[in-house]
């Protein structure tokens, strides 16, 4: 039996069903589904990292007569990359919560009774203030501990009566550790991860929303990505709706047209 070694250190068996799974997530063109699959088997060996399996995926659909396809299929490793510092994730929070009929702010500054913090997202909807702590890892297999659930609990108590809060989350771009998670659920404490909870979770809101970062254009270099979330673009759909926000990256015709294409079928994709 072959197995993978997962980016936390697990080791665990390949399972096909987890790449199909993954293929479809990603709505990749069901005529190239078979040959990706196909593709991943020729390439896997015992203890395999899941990493190299990604990469496979990736160089597969690249060459293939969709390449684009690629860029669906790398949602996670995007989310990864927007950092370091966090903001662009904070941002990419609000986005998604407001796209849900919440009214957002970032980076608020509010009193506590003992001292002041600085929230990362205040979301606001049906008469009901929730404070969020948006804790970003920019590496694989890295978790939230109960260190983190207890700190954002912890500063919620000290806001949440000058502030009329009625709810804390935290939201984070990996996982959580189960510690973690069971102190959150004894405390309230809503939790938001990659794949938790089974109906909610980060990726399932990205997916609903049909909001994608900018960071998973292939098109486009590092510079140019980190050039417009510097500039607060942050979907791909901004982009979509209004073409000039490229402007300021100085492409030459051909890499325009060719990041407009990418954008155009990344947000096609969904209808």
């Amino acid at each position: 039996m072959i197995q993978v070694i997962k980016a936390n250190g697990q080791i665990e068996p390949f399972s096909e069903e987890k790449v199909i799974n993954s293929i479809n997530r990603a709505k990749i063109p069901e005529k190239i589904k078979d040959e990706v699959l196909s593709h991943v088997k020729s390439k896997i060996y015992n203890n395999i990292p899941t990493s190299e399996i990604y990469h496979h995926i990736i160089e597969f659909l690249g060459h293939s007569d969709k390449p684009y396809s690629r860029s669906r299929y790398s949602l996670k490793q995007s989310i990864m990359q927007l950092g370091p510092t966090g903001y662009p994730f904070e941002d990419f929070i609000s986005k998604i919560l407001e796209s849900d009929g919440y009214k957002t702010r970032v980076r608020q500054i509010l009193s506590g009774k003992c001292v002041s913090h600085e929230i990362d997202v205040i979301a606001e909807k049906n008469d009901k203030t929730a404070m969020i702590e948006a804790k970003f890892h920019n590496k694989m297999g890295t978790r939230s501990d109960v260190h983190v659930s207890m700190y954002t609990h912890a500063r919620f108590l000290d806001i949440k009566e000058k502030n009329n809060l009625s709810d804390v989350w935290l939201v984070t771009n990996t996982k959580t550790t189960t510690d973690a998670l069971t102190y959150a659920q004894c405390v309230g404490l809503k939790v938001i991860s990659w794949s938790y909870p089974n109906d909610g979770s980060l990726r399932d809101l990205i997916e609903k929303s049909r909001l994608h970062p900018i960071t998973m254009l292939s098109s486009l270099s590092e510079a140019h990505k980190e050039a417009l979330l510097n500039n607060h673009v942050i979907m791909c759909k901004e982009i979509y709706n209004n073409k000039s926000l490229l402007d300021e990256l100085q492409l030459s015709g051909d890499e325009k047209q060719k990041t407009i294409a990418e954008i155009e079928y990344i947000c096609n994709s969904e209808k």
